[in-house]
């Protein structure tokens, strides 16, 4: 059973089951030509919200040390906002620091059901940006307790690597969260990249 935190906007309910401080760890198992690079990583993600319609996400990662006892090494960090896609109107605040100068359209279960998709899910925006100068806008949808996402847009800055696409997948089974990670980067198409198996810690 999913229980609702305190003050979590009625938009955000088909997303709540993400809630939460997730952990554990994953394998990366990327080809790059005939080369594999394939290593063990630990991963602590966390999913929170302030009392507006977002998700609040980051993610950090560290390879496991080669040797017993030894130091893990930080490997990368990512942070982003979760949504339900709709069109954002005068109850929201914005742009920059504009307050809303209206009610929430949709403050409430019944008129949270009106965007639900053709599919049976409610479509979704996640935009993520990372350290290495590299931002994604992920177009998708959740529906239940899946998440299925892919790259609207890869924003680069001129000393990024190359990094093209994404898809994401995500999915709560028996209590863990479950993701997988394909990418097209280094000038690779689409491919499999990573996956975790993570469970709440908070």
């Amino acid at each position: 059973m999913i229980e609702l935190p305190v003050g979590l906007p009625a938009e955000l309910v088909p997303l709540s089951w993400l809630i939460g401080v997730w952990e554990g760890s994953g394998v990366i198992d990327y080809k790059i030509g005939d080369d594999s690079v394939t290593h063990e990583f630990g991963q602590r993600v966390s999913f929170s919200h302030d009392g507006l319609p977002h998700l609040n996400y980051t993610s950090y990662t560290w390879l496991f040390p080669d040797e017993p006892g030894g130091d893990p090494t930080p490997l990368a960090t990512e942070t982003g906002y979760w949504r339900i896609e709709r069109a954002l109107g005068e109850g929201d605040a914005g742009p920059a620091l504009l307050p809303a100068v209206g009610e929430s359209r949709f403050a409430d279960a019944e008129s949270v059901e009106t965007l639900r998709n053709a599919d049976g899910g409610f479509d979704i925006e996640v935009s993520l940006v990372h350290p290495g100068g590299v931002a994604e806008l992920y177009l998708g949808q959740v529906k239940g307790p899946r998440v299925d996402l892919a790259t609207d847009a890869v924003m680069r800055t001129a000393g990024a690597k190359d990094y093209a696409a994404a898809t994401r997948l995500y999915g709560l089974v028996e209590g863990h969260l479950l993701w997988a990670w394909d990418i097209a980067a280094l000038g690779q198409d689409l491919r499999t990249h990573a996956s975790a198996r993570l469970a709440k810690v908070d």
